[in-house]
This record gives C-alpha cells, sequence and structure tokens, in this order.
C-alpha cells in the first residue's frame, strides 16, 4: 500500500534550516495497524503529514498504491486523498458552525455522493460510532469523547482504505481514550489500514507494528504477535 524510499523533509527559514525527515524508509502493508511514537520534535506529525499527502517531501520517493506521488500538486494530491484516506486528529477538527451530521456528512459531499446514499451512509457511521442521538448537537456541545467518536465517523464515512490518526486519544480522559482505540481497532480487524501516531505506549498496543523515530529516522521498529 504505501512506500517511501530516503524521504527527506528540510524546512528552511532565512537563518535556519530544520532537517524534520532524514531518509525514512518504510513500508505499510494493506490491513496493518502501525503506531509511529518517539519524543516531540522527532518528525512524527511531520511524516504522517506527506503519508497523508498534505504535503509533499524535499526529497526521495513515497509510493501511494504504485503511484508515485512525492512530485504531485496540491490539486493532484486531493484528489487522490478524497475517498482514500480519513483524518481523525487530537484536536477534533470538527466544524463549529455544523452538526455533528454536516460534519460526518461534509467528505461525502465534496465526493458528490448521492442524496440517498449520502443519507445511508452517514446514518450507519453515526449508528456505528454511538453518536446517532446527538445527529443535530454542534461540537461545542458534546463531550470529548463524543467529538472525537463524531471525528472517527467523519473519517470512515467515506469508506477509505487509509486511516490517519494523530494523537486521536490525546484530548481525552483515559475511559474515553480507551473507547476510540477500541473503535480503530474494530476498523483496522474490518480490513482498514491504520497509521497512528502517539506517545501513549497502551494505544500503541493495539497496534501489530510499532515504528521508533528519533532526529528524523526510523531507530526501531517493534512487531506485536
Amino acid at each position: 500500500m504505501i512506500q517511501t524510499i530516503n524521504l527527506q523533509k528540510l524546512f528552511a527559514t532565512e537563518e535556519v534550516e530544520t532537517t524534520a525527515l532524514n531518509g525514512i524508509n518504510m513500508e505499510v502493508k494493506d490491513g496493518e495497524f502501525v503506531a509511529i511514537m518517539g519524543p516531540s520534535g522527532c518528525g512524527k506529525s511531520t511524516l504522517l503529514n506527506i503519508l497523508g499527502l498534505l504535503d509533499n517531501p524535499s526529497e526521495g520517493e513515497y509510493n501511494f498504491y504504485g503511484t508515485e506521488v512525492a512530485k504531485m500538486t496540491e490539486r493532484q494530491r486531493a484528489q487522490l486523498r478524497k475517498g482514500s484516506i480519513g483524518f481523525v486528529f487530537q484536536s477534533f477538527n470538527l466544524i463549529d458552525e455544523l452538526t455533528v451530521y454536516e460534519n460526518v456528512e461534509l467528505p461525502l459531499l465534496y465526493l458528490k455522493t448521492p442524496a440517498d446514499e449520502r443519507k445511508k451512509r452517514v446514518e450507519e457511521a453515526l449508528e456505528r460510532m454511538s453518536i446517532m442521538h446527538r445527529r443535530n448537537h454542534f461540537p461545542q456541545q458534546l463531550s470529548g469523547g463524543q467529538q472525537q467518536r463524531t471525528a472517527i465517523a467523519r473519517a470512515v464515512v467515506a469508506k477509505p482504505k487509509l486511516i490517519l490518526a494523530d494523537e486521536p486519544t490525546g484530548n481525552l480522559d483515559s475511559k474515553n481514550g480507551e473507547e476510540v482505540m477500541k473503535l480503530l481497532g474494530e476498523l483496522n480487524e474490518e480490513g482498514t489500514t491504520i497509521i497512528m501516531v502517539t506517545h501513549s505506549p497502551y494505544d500503541a498496543g493495539f497496534a501489530h507494528r510499532i515504528v521508533n523515530l528519533f532526529d528524523g529516522k526510523v531507530v526501531t521498529e517493534n512487531f506485536h504477535v
């Protein structure tokens, strides 16, 4: 599914050049659950942004389902991203002016999904995430756990092949965090590939494999049986 070859990312200002990623070689197979760990500033979120086609590397190759995407324009990346990748963020990234239902419906509007199919898929996702009873509420009226379940519903509603999660339990208490991780685990068991950035050893325990970054490089990989 995913292969990176010597992936590098430099951030330059007038005064200083920072190497965020320094030669990342990794593969992720269909159906894997991979956790990316490491100290703050080691390049985890930068890597996730590149894997999610939100950014391009400075150097190196990135193959997504056999397509070389490292040099694509933003428009080309956006086209490939739609329907292929779902995102779950620590800060939920819900739109405050939209209801729960409308937030979850948004990816299907971008994909121009017919109205009947949209309604069916949104309601399925809301039921799945146990958030249907809040469908007409706005994000500020929800608890953190309910907001993250809404965000996961939005991530899965288009049935993407890949979900990228950036510290998905970072703003949640332990009970809600555990519920979110169980939901991600269930989605993975059903065949969705998941790549998750986390500081939490507990959350990483749900993954098949842990990739440890340090100073922009992969230093170790641990496999869970």
